[in-house]
């Protein structure tokens, strides 16, 4: 399986303390990536046990990426990276009508703002050297509008615009951009949806896996992605949803 191997390569994965993020670290990492863990706090002893176990080199980045102005500065001193995974994300909920304009701009600083200078920083490395790979992750609200989350639709909705613009410039050069849109993931972005036993029952009556998808789900399509075997797929929101966006 040597067009999925990436031993010789490190990746960056946003977020990478838990949830999908975590899962997306120990997955590279078992396909031969060094890593950079990034966290918004410092706790990062458990996934750095779990990504050195599978063999992998690890680096660890602490950084807030609401600092959107802070980011090149504070990614100079990290290893070279070849693949950029933007998984890092906030969420809130309230009624479009009581959306705080606060809220609006905490989601899109983190979920969109981040990811584009983050890329736009760590791309510019990639385009130097010709090759890269750079996988965000977008959502089913890349897709459609969602209920009491403005901000985080819009955010999901500008990833994949902003993957399509940026594989359209980067993709001659040798780096492909792409991203993943998980359905709904059993993480704490979605704990309170899974609280609710109507919504929670609503949701997954649609889903025609017959349940919520799990973190480890997700991780698969970002190695394909991250891979050799990915290297002619450019611009790519590629749905992992139990099949959400057939019903």
């Amino acid at each position: 399986m040597t067009s999925f191997d990436l031993h010789g390569r490190t990746a960056l994965v946003t977020g990478s303390r838990s949830g999908i993020g975590r899962a997306v670290a120990v997955a590279l990492a078992r396909a031969g990536a060094d890593l950079v863990l990034h966290g918004r706090t410092a706790d990062l002893d458990e996934v750095d046990k779990e990504v050195a176990e599978a063999g992998a080199r690890t680096t660890r980045w602490v950084f807030d990426l609401s600092d959107v102005d802070g980011i090149p500065a504070a990614v100079a001193d990290l290893p070279e990276v070849d693949i950029l995974v933007n998984n890092a994300g906030i969420i809130r909920r309230a009624p479009a009508a009581e959306h705080s304009l606060d809220d609006w701009r905490a989601v899109l600083g983190v979920d969109l703002d981040a990811v584009f200078v983050l890329s736009r920083t760590i791309g510019a490395g990639m385009l130097a050297r010709g090759h890269g790979k750079i996988i965000s992750i977008a959502s089913m609200l890349s897709f459609q509008g969602g209920l009491n989350v403005p901000g985080y639709t819009a955010a999901k909705h500008g990833v994949a615009g902003l993957t399509k613009a940026l594989a359209n410039e980067w993709a001659a050069h040798g780096v492909q951009v792409n991203a993943v849109a998980p359905g709904y993931v059993e993480t704490a972005n979605t704990e309170p949806l899974r609280a609710d036993p109507v919504r929670e029952a609503d949701i997954r009556s649609r889903i025609p896996a017959g349940r919520w998808g799990r973190p480890e789900d997700i991780a698969g399509a970002v190695v394909f992605l991250a891979s050799p075997a990915a290297d002619y797929v450019n611009g790519h929101v590629l749905a992992v949803d139990g099949g959400w966006l057939t019903r």
